[in-house]
């Protein structure tokens, strides 16, 4: 199982288990698990109902594509490790990472 904890808009810390071997992003994988998640694009990386910041793991996971940095730049309330969950794809070197929920705001 991938263990990640997903911080909420109110700072709560609520752990998600994920299957390993998913083909999912993690806007998917948020949606499913009941958070309040808009994505009302679709997970085009149009949107960003699905702003996410990083806040522990993998370095990788910290840098936006260029796409995501086109529609984070809009946001006044971005940050250096703002992400799009659905531009991020579940992957076992998730395991322990924590996300906080901006999206929404």
């Amino acid at each position: 199982m991938i263990n990640l904890t997903i911080v909420d808009r109110d700072g709560g810390r609520m752990p998600v288990e994920i299957p390993e071997g998913i083909n999912l992003s993690l806007m998917e994988v948020l949606k499913a698990s009941g958070y309040d998640i808009l994505a009302t694009c679709g997970g085009m990386a149009l949107c960003a109902t699905c702003h996410v910041q990083v806040i522990e793991g993998p370095e990788q996971y910290f840098n936006a594509s260029d796409a995501e940095l086109d529609i984070l730049d809009t946001l006044p309330y971005a940050e250096p490790a703002s992400r799009l969950a659905c531009q991020i794809r579940i992957s076992e070197d998730m395991d322990g990472m924590v996300f906080k929920l901006m999206g929404g705001e």
